[in-house]
């Protein structure tokens, strides 16, 4: 980072280059003016990606959801190119990522295609210029309180079937063919349109209240399904979805560290977890099961609300006992304004094997 003192004597700028200028900011990382040829002095440094994608989000028109218009959006398609608020965002991932690519702003890594694609589409009023152009007659944009049918409705007709687009840039899809809604227009945002099948129905579209984040954390004396070792990764089931993490080569008390994102329905059952050896030439083997019973975790937070509102303390449990996998009682906390629950999971229908886990809590509201 490059600093210069002021000729006021005040603390110094910082200038950022991008890939379409220079920005330069202030000691707190806000934007004081940008400047396309050259910054205010001729000192240079590189915007890491979550800052840019931040900058973008300060802009007007993304301060409220691209779909509803709820205010603060915490979530982004970023294949197509908006930002949208959580719930919208379960829409979306209903929709799947050949779709719509969700990632959160605050909670998920971000590629730097990823940022280049947000910020080259150029946020949602851009975005919607194209998705929105034609409103057909009876139809209009859901308010943040709709109901989730209206909500799914509007945002299937809006990316899966093109139907606010101007009839000649509505683009069927094709399996291996790239296309463009205008001439100027990233060839990014088009990805979100290129299915296998335009016709595939997305049928049983559920509500959903929240989201779990579920960090993986380790393994401890897991089975042996190869010669010596196994080469393990788990498997996350709630309803529809699955998320995995990677595979661990040759260990059998691996260290993931990982976190994985479901969205929780509102009929909601509890998740599954397997834990599988990888094969490269047969079927992967099993190396243990459980199930994950989050309602305990859900009705504390929910009787609680807000977790910003109390300091650090023991809002509810999940006892251990002869019909679940637990090995001691698990305690759901509020720890720095969030609701977290650390479970360890004694793995069933296999000779050995324990995997330590933490859950998150993350409200509609958040």
């Amino acid at each position: 980072m490059s600093h210069h003192p002021s000729a006021s004597g005040r603390p110094s700028s910082t200038f950022e280059k991008l890939n379409f200028g220079f920005l330069c900011l202030d000691d707190e990382g806000h934007t004081v003016c940008q400047q396309w040829n050259s910054p205010c002095f001729p000192f240079v440094a590189y915007l890491p990606d979550k800052r840019r994608l931040n900058d973008l989000l300060r802009q007007s028109d993304n301060h409220e959801c691209a779909d509803c218009s709820a205010p603060d959006p915490k979530w982004a398609s970023a294949n197509i190119g908006v930002f949208i608020c959580l719930k919208c965002c379960g829409v979306h991932r209903n929709l799947g990522s050949h779709i719509s690519k969700v990632l959160s702003v605050t909670l998920d890594e971000w590629s730097d295609d990823e940022v280049d694609a947000m910020i080259e589409v150029g946020g949602n009023d851009s975005a919607n210029s194209i998705y929105e152009a034609y409103f057909p007659e009876g139809v209009s944009k859901p308010g943040p309180d709709a109901s989730h049918g209206t909500r799914a409705k509007f945002i299937r007709s809006k990316y899966e079937l093109q139907e606010f687009l101007k009839p000649s840039l509505r683009i069927m899809s094709a399996p291996s063919k790239k296309n463009s809604l205008q001439a100027s227009a990233s060839k990014k945002i088009m990805d979100s349109f290129h299915s296998s099948s335009s016709s595939e129905k997305h049928e049983g579209m559920v509500e959903f209240i929240g989201m779990l984040k579920i960090k993986v954390i380790k393994g401890t004396n897991l089975a042996i399904r190869d010669m010596m070792s196994s080469d393990p990764y788990v498997i996350l089931t709630l309803g529809k979805q699955k998320v995995q993490t990677t595979v661990v080569k040759s260990n059998l008390n691996p260290v993931w560290n990982e976190e994985l994102m479901l969205s929780v329905p509102e009929n909601h059952g509890a998740v599954k977890l397997e834990v599988f050896d990888y094969d490269t030439f047969s079927a992967d083997d099993i190396m243990g099961q459980a199930e994950i019973d989050i309602q305990p975790m859900l009705t504390s937070a929910m009787a609680f609300g807000d977790a910003g509102m109390f300091g650090n303390m023991q809002i509810g449990k999940w006892l251990k006992s002869d019909d679940n996998a637990l090995i001691e009682d698990s305690i759901v906390n509020i720890i720095d304004g969030k609701v977290k629950q650390e479970v360890s999971i004694k793995l069933q229908n296999v000779e050995s094997g324990e995997l330590d886990l933490e859950l998150e809590w993350i409200p509609l509201d958040q």
